[in-house]
């Protein structure tokens, strides 16, 4: 086979093997072996497939960040605090319509700048919001929004998981990302609240007020959560501002949420074990996954790929907002199908290259073009979680819910904060000078 019909063939088996519902990993993996033997590369280039595996991927540093940050998440989950803070906000906002629905949200920025883990986040508030919410008469629209919309911000917030793997894949510094998607982050937290806000004046009937609690006051509510925002600050802290690589910060994150369980007085055996088996899990799917998609890259590129979407570009003349506007297109339509990672693994080694060497006016170059560029594809994806019928957050929610909620009022529930994530995505677009 010459010219086109490889990456081709590539395509058109992973797109086979990804309907199969077979594992992505083994045909990220499957689809470079098979092409191997059809092709004429020579056999040198297995040994470099192999190299570019251990030398990316088994000997990464970077990705053993990927472990701490995964385990202080888990850590924090059954610390109690997120759910003493919930608690406390929500009693304090009861006399606001809409309180509970903004201390969720509130809780879910928290959260998420603890975890970094969509799925953490989203189970967590399921099971310690929807009761609450339900029982004070919210709908389940609203609440299925809500709920499945902050804990989505793990995606986005650092100390992100995808912001750590989008830093391997595009050559940036993790602080130069996590420094950069706080703006946006921000910012789509103020929609969400403003849409709460909102949508509770003009429909009460979805978010009623509760009783305010008359003993609660601010300093409960800093004692609760003041210690999680400390850890949070110098984890994040001490990578934005070069103090610690982060691998360093990571592990110091994972300690010090272990001993936020154990001061809580749940730092059992039981539950340490759980956070570990998890932990191994989540970190093997990762690799395996990170393993199966250098493979296929290295293979794409050697037999060509490369050079024929760059080839295929140029014929189409979009120019580069047109390429932009294409990748970012394909995102969401794969965010339909599979999960960010795969989506990450998949296109960023192919298409980070071509967005590097392309000038879109708007004065970025270098590094703050790839952190522009990495902040735009996290929003993206972020999207890609509550896009029905298979976003992972629905997913997550929905099984935490224990048929709580309905499939209607799980997707309508969505659609606005949908929304407002393109809206927040177009407002990166335009102005990305609010990253750098």
């Amino acid at each position: 086979m010459s010219g086109d019909a490889l990456p081709l063939l590539m395509v058109g088996l992973l797109v086979l093997g990804i309907l199969s519902s077979y594992p992505v990993a083994l045909v990220l993996g499957g689809t470079a072996v098979l092409t191997l033997l059809v092709s004429d590369l020579p056999s040198a280039f297995t040994n470099l497939m192999v190299a570019r595996v251990y030398g990316s991927v088994l000997t990464n540093w970077l990705f053993l960040s990927i472990p701490m940050f995964i385990c202080m998440g888990l850590l924090l989950e059954v610390s109690g605090l997120a759910e003493r803070a919930l608690v406390d906000i929500q009693h304090a906002l009861g006399n606001r319509r809409g309180g509970l629905g903004i201390a969720v949200i509130l809780i879910g920025a928290l959260m998420a700048a603890a975890t970094g883990v969509v799925g953490a986040s989203v189970v967590m508030l399921t099971l310690l919001a929807l009761p609450e919410m339900q029982k004070q008469g919210y709908s389940g629209r609203m609440a299925s929004g809500v709920i499945a919309a902050s804990g989505t911000l793990a995606i986005l917030m650092p100390p992100s998981i995808m912001l750590i793997i989008l830093s391997d894949q595009l050559g940036v510094g993790v602080g130069d990302l996590f420094a950069g998607s706080i703006v946006p982050a921000l910012i789509l937290i103020g929609l969400y609240l403003a849409y709460v806000l909102i949508r509770a004046h003009l429909r009460p009937d979805e978010a009623p007020m509760a009783p305010r609690s008359g003993d609660v006051r601010l300093g409960r509510i800093i004692l609760g959560i003041g210690p999680l925002l400390l850890l949070i600050f110098c984890v994040l802290g001490s990578i934005i501002f070069g103090i610690a690589s982060p691998t360093e910060a990571s592990g110091v994150g994972a300690l010090g949420a272990a001993l936020l369980v154990a001061a809580n007085g749940r730092l059992t055996l039981a539950r340490f074990s759980r956070v570990a088996v998890l932990t191994v899990r989540n970190t093997t799917a990762v690799l395996f996954l990170a393993i199966g998609a250098t493979c296929f890259s290295a293979v794409f590129r050697g037999v060509g790929g490369e050079d024929m979407i760059v080839a295929w570009l140029e014929n189409m003349d979009v120019g580069a907002w047109g390429t932009l506007i294409i990748l970012m297109i394909a995102m969401i339509v794969m965010g339909f199908f599979l999960d960010w990672l795969e989506i990450v693994l998949i296109l960023l080694p192919i298409f980070g290259p071509i967005i590097a060497a392309l000038d879109f006016g708007n004065g970025l170059s270098g590094n703050a073009l790839m952190v522009w560029f990495a902040i735009i594809v996290a929003v993206n994806l972020q999207t890609s979680f509550l896009t029905p019928p298979f976003g992972f957050s629905l997913f997550y929610m929905r099984n935490a819910a224990q048929g709580a909620l309905t499939n209607r009022e799980t997707y309508a529930g969505v659609m606005p904060f949908i929304g407002l994530q393109l809206l927040t995505l177009l407002i990166v677009l335009l102005w990305p000078s609010i990253l750098i």
